[in-house]
């Protein structure tokens, strides 16, 4: 035996000592590959991985504006990399990865020599890009230390595996796309859109340089939070990238002189672009995922990458929540000083006291057994928290109680417009902020629509065969069949010797005449048209109904209003276009629902533009042309319902739509006053901001310079009337203007 001829004891020993070492270390690494310490993915499952992909929402006009994920990750093809990220990446993580076959050898041996003998804790991990890939893949589920060799040993059989898979091409392609940048950010694609606001092919040296050096601490050498160490990280790639002939010194002295400039874009999905109209999408979207399924088809909005392209103008969305700011903070501020110290939510304790209890935290308490004092008591202890205003976020010491009074206060909105032919949704604005509100007004709110439900009154009347120049008195009546209701309009004396014709009464709202419209029509008629115009919600059939007193959500409204400027076919409001998978194939399409029966006449149609534009021109929305001096073509009609609770304006152009809703979530607190109430004063300015910035873009202008066509001879000799008559000289004298006329409301017609 060779032991025997080994004459020294000590050697002998140590000869057997060392063999039975290697052969246990043999054993452990067999028993490691055979997977008693837990299963080796083997080839197959290898070369049939997927990983999590982010789904992305697209505008029309091809921006992304979020995206919908778990772990935040675009894949791209290897295409999509220059040249000099991969010299970076190769550079300072692995610089025989050329070299090798998934584990470099010679880098380990140097590793554990340095590590073991020398104590170097500097001396790195050794691993090479494809063990870093196969970490990736398969992350430690154990960080104790005493596992730490047998996930070594793992990562090195799973890169050998990797290496006999795939190119050396396509390991870097599958490292890049897993790795993680921090921020909940995996892949480089995700990394340079968040960071550099840019595609990875995009990418420039110094760029691909501080994405690189990121890689060794996600954290700390993040150039957002730490742009000095992310700068130092930065210039060691690029010298290491000197060191390996990537880059000439010449290039490598001057890209290090230059700071790390950021366009840090987070997809947050509370901020951004858009919020409440993603969110309406995601919506959508799961609703077909379940459809998807129910088919056999297992799509997944979160890890899926789907692609979803949407009809959004991004600029168009930019303009509008600019110009919703703008008004709104002023509005905000208006609406505060009116009320002074008696404000509702500093006087009112049973309104306090009922917005404390409709909360969700009190009856959370209460459900769980708390007692009232108890709830109170617990929602009145003051802590540290962040409250939000117009000003931005402070931290305050506050209750729940009293975050609850906060917010009661803000005046919210709902703003929306699309293209009346189609019914492609444009923008959408469904509150203030939707970190704090996250109500959409536009599509889950149905409030009271004021006077914007009168012009489908008027529609009635006209498509009955109520001639438009047709008069009615403005005096109020009091309709004894309906409790004595009487319908009453704003400061005017004079109005009960008034009778208007039906262009005036609507572009002026008046509301006795909207009424006598209404009763004249029929209410029946009425609601029938109302259906045909695409509105599907349950309306009163009591002559406040000519008043707006019914509750139509915004959308829906704004889908009847297309009717006008679309040969009398309402839209249904659509948000997106085409869903694809993550290869770029077309899953579906979505098409426009546009009513193929128009709801009224051409000639209604043409009427019932002028007289909307004539309540622009000259009537409750002049404020358009002499405050905020527009000249485009236009039409449209503001509403305020009662106690100034809701104040709205529809905006009509040839190629827009645009609805707007302001008012408080709490129904029992409204403006102050008319004057600040009204739609005109409320809800129109978002409107008028928002057309001022589109006409300073001259890419809208096949939007904004779009004209009516010119109505026909024959109508305008239909309109051809005096706007208003007063009653003769006999009938005023024996007429008292301040004596209401009491009648029954007709029922019949």
């Amino acid at each position: 035996m060779i032991f025997r001829k080994i004459k020294s004891p000590y050697l002998r020993y140590g000869l057997i000592v060392f063999l039975a070492i290697l052969g246990g270390l043999a054993l452990f690494i067999f028993s490691i590959y055979i997977g008693i310490w837990g299963k080796i993915p083997d080839k197959k499952e290898l070369s049939d991985f997927k990983y999590d992909r982010a789904s992305e929402v697209y505008s029309a006009d091809s921006v992304l504006i979020g995206k919908y994920y778990i772990y935040d990750r675009q894949p791209v093809g290897h295409e999509a990399f220059p040249q000099h990220l991969i010299d970076a990446l190769v550079s300072i993580e692995d610089e025989r990865f050329f070299d090798h076959s998934g584990v470099d050898y010679p880098s380990l041996a140097r590793v554990a020599f340095k590590t073991i003998l020398l104590q170097d804790r500097s001396s790195g991990g050794g691993s090479t890009l494809t063990q870093q890939l196969a970490k990736n893949l398969y992350p430690r589920r154990d960080r104790k230390k005493s596992n730490l060799a047998v996930d070594k040993i793992k990562e090195m059989i799973v890169a050998s595996r990797l290496e006999d898979i795939y190119t050396k091409d396509e390991i870097i392609t599958l490292y890049l796309n897993t790795v993680s940048f921090g921020d909940n950010t995996f892949g480089i694609e995700s990394a340079s859109l968040k960071f550099f606001n840019k595609r990875t092919a995009q990418l420039t040296v110094e760029e691909a340089a501080t994405l690189v050096g990121m890689l060794k601490a996600t954290y700390g050498y993040n150039p957002r939070i730490f742009p000095e160490t992310s700068r130092n990280r930065r210039n060691l790639v690029l010298q290491s990238m000197y060191n390996n002939g990537y880059l000439a010194e010449k290039e490598k002295d001057s890209l290090s002189k230059l700071p790390v400039n950021l366009n840090y874009r987070e997809y947050d999905y509370n901020d951004g672009l858009a919020p409440y109209f993603r969110e309406e999408v995601r919506k959508q979207l799961l609703d077909w995922a379940n459809v998807q399924k129910e088919q056999g088809n297992s799509y997944n909005i979160y890890t899926s990458g789907l692609k979803i392209y949407t009809t959004l103008d991004s600029k168009m969305q930019s303009y509008a929540e600019k110009a919703m700011k703008e008004h709104m903070q002023s509005l905000q501020s208006s609406f505060e000083k009116s009320f002074g110290g008696n404000a509702p939510w500093l006087k009112d304790k049973r309104l306090k006291q009922k917005t404390i209890q409709n909360s969700t935290l009190y009856k959370k308490l209460r459900k769980n057994g708390m007692s009232e004092s108890q709830v109170m008591d617990s929602m009145t202890q003051k802590h540290p928290m962040t409250l939000t205003d117009w000003n931005g976020d402070k931290m305050v010491m506050a209750s729940s109680a009293d975050s609850l009074i906060h917010y009661m206060k803000f005046l919210n909105t709902g703003s929306m417009s699309l293209d009346p032919a189609t019914g492609a949704v444009k923008t959408w604005i469904g509150g203030i902020n939707f970190r704090y509100f996250k109500y959409d007004h536009v599509s889950q709110s149905s409030r009271q629509v004021g006077s914007t439900f009168k012009p489908i009154v008027y529609t009635a009347a006209l498509e009955s065969g109520i001639p438009p120049c047709t008069y009615f008195s403005a005096q109020e009546v009091s309709y004894k069949n309906m409790k004595d209701w009487t319908p009453g309009n704003a400061e005017n004396k004079d109005e009960a010797y008034l009778n208007y014709s039906m262009q005036e009464a609507l572009s002026k709202s008046v509301n006795t005449v909207a009424v006598k419209v209404l009763e004249k029509t029929g209410i029946p008629t009425v609601l029938e048209q109302a259906k045909k115009m695409g509105i599907t919600s349950e309306l009163p059939a009591q002559p406040s109904l000519a008043l707006g007193t019914g509750e139509i959500k915004l959308n829906e409204l704004a889908g009847a209003y297309a009717s006008y400027v679309n040969k009398g076919k309402p839209v249904k409001p659509y948000l997106i276009q085409a869903i694809t998978n993550d290869t770029d194939s077309i899953l579906q399409t979505f098409k426009p629902e546009i009513t193929e029966k128009p709801a009224f006449s051409e000639e209604t149609g043409t009427i019932m533009l002028q007289f909307l534009k004539a309540t622009v021109n000259s009537g409750t929305a002049a404020r358009l042309r002499s405050t905020h001096k527009l000249q485009n073509d236009m039409a449209g009609k503001t509403g305020t319902t009662q106690n100034n609770k809701d104040a709205w304006f529809v905006a009509l152009t040839p190629k827009l739509v645009h609805v707007t809703w302001v008012g408080l979530d709490n129904h029992e607190i409204g403006f102050n006053s008319t004057r600040l109430g009204q739609g005109a004063n409320a809800a129109l300015p978002i409107f008028a901001l928002w057309m001022q910035q589109l006409n300073k873009n001259h890419d809208f202008d096949p939007i904004t310079r779009a004209k009516f066509p010119k109505p026909d001879v024959a109508i305008l000799k239909k309109l051809d009337c005096d706007p208003i008559k007063k009653d003769g000289f006999f009938k005023r004298l024996f007429k008292n203007p301040n004596k209401v006329k009491s009648r029954k409301f007709k029922t019949t017609n």
